[in-house]
């Protein structure tokens, strides 16, 4: 694994020492979310609440945060407080649009918003939050920022909507499933980072590598939330076994295994076309992905795209916010959840 020798050989840190350099203004971005979802129609507030509440990592909003401190960003953190409660917006909308999409009964261990309220209610809901984000990011005059962050939101769609046409496709590549994690996941990763150095005092280049450090970030998250579902405790991870699989999402891992043939094409073919597994079948894909090395595979994957984002922040100075942005693709790599 290629990321630096000072952390390599630390164990994990937790997300709370890691956010430490912004845990106050990561704070306010709590504080920010609720005070945009206040509305005179009730199940807007309400909604928000659950949302807010039901366990979500921050991770989006910190790097947006940690990003812009370390590129020297000394104001009173309004901007960056606004500009960390808009992606974090954006970011909720694509996870109630999602989970209408796949048709998943749970978020994080909770009823999804469309079971509790229902289908209609939280497509509106997810079309008032992507609304709320952009309009909040016109607060300050910051046309670049706003270009960006449309920029952003337009390839997650077409991210959701490539995907879409690749659910139950067992014959997907590996080409195809990163033109999806870069797309849904990676460029809103890479924003956050970007628009932090942004609203410092950044070179061009500096802003690039800020991106790259972001975007690579998102692939690995990605990568690493493809294998939870292959290794992760299923009380832990909050959502039942074989969830993508049973979604017709045809991930890293299974792309791996399909390429070594053999028995595991039956049961892969199994589980997209009926939609369910019995506990004995999965345990014997899981078998054969630890035989065939196919989880081995696809974490290598996953922790090179880590160590490059690391390598993306040597344009920048040591600083306790380089440090903790330096821990971050650890953490990703270390999740269980």
């Amino acid at each position: 694994m290629c990321v630096s020798d000072s952390h390599k050989s630390q164990s994990p840190l937790d997300l709370a020492q890691i956010f430490e350099p912004v845990r106050e203004d990561l704070a306010r971005v709590d504080q920010e979310f609720l005070k945009h979802v206040q509305s005179r129609v009730q199940l807007i507030p309400q909604i928000g609440k659950y949302l807010q509440t039901s366990g979500g990592k921050r991770i989006r909003p910190a790097t947006l945060l940690m990003a812009a401190r370390m590129a020297g960003y000394r104001g009173d953190g309004d901007r960056a407080v606004l500009y960390a409660s808009v992606v974090e917006f954006i970011h909720t909308a694509t996870l109630v649009h999602d989970d209408i999409i796949d048709e998943s009964g749970l978020r994080r261990g909770r009823v999804a918003v469309h079971s509790r309220w229902g289908t209609d209610i939280t497509v509106l809901l997810g079309d008032y939050l992507y609304i709320k984000s952009m309009g909040m990011a016109l607060t300050y005059d910051n046309l670049d920022v706003v270009r960006l962050l449309c920029e952003v939101t337009l390839r997650m769609i077409e991210g959701e909507l490539y995907q879409l046409t690749k659910t139950g496709d067992v014959d997907i590549t590996v080409d195809e499933h990163f033109d999806i994690i870069r797309r849904k996941t990676a460029h809103l990763f890479g924003g956050c980072a970007q628009i932090g150095g942004m609203l410092g005092t950044t070179t061009p280049e500096q802003q690039a590598a800020l991106w790259e450090y972001g975007f690579n970030l998102g692939i690995a998250f990605q990568l690493v939330d493809d294998l939870l579902d292959y290794t992760a405790d299923e009380r832990a991870l909050g959502k039942p076994i074989a969830s993508d699989l049973r979604e017709g999402k045809v991930t890293l891992p299974i792309i791996y295994l399909l390429e070594r043939g053999g028995a595991a094409r039956d049961i892969v073919d199994g589980i997209v076309r009926d939609r369910d597994v019995t506990r004995e079948r999965w345990a014997d894909l899981k078998q054969q992905m630890v035989d065939t090395q196919s989880i081995a595979k696809a974490r290598r994957q996953a922790e090179h795209y880590a160590g490059v984002a690391v390598q993306h922040l040597s344009a920048f100075p040591a600083s306790p916010e380089k440090d903790a942005l330096l821990a971050l693709p650890e953490y990703v790599l270390s999740r269980d959840r």
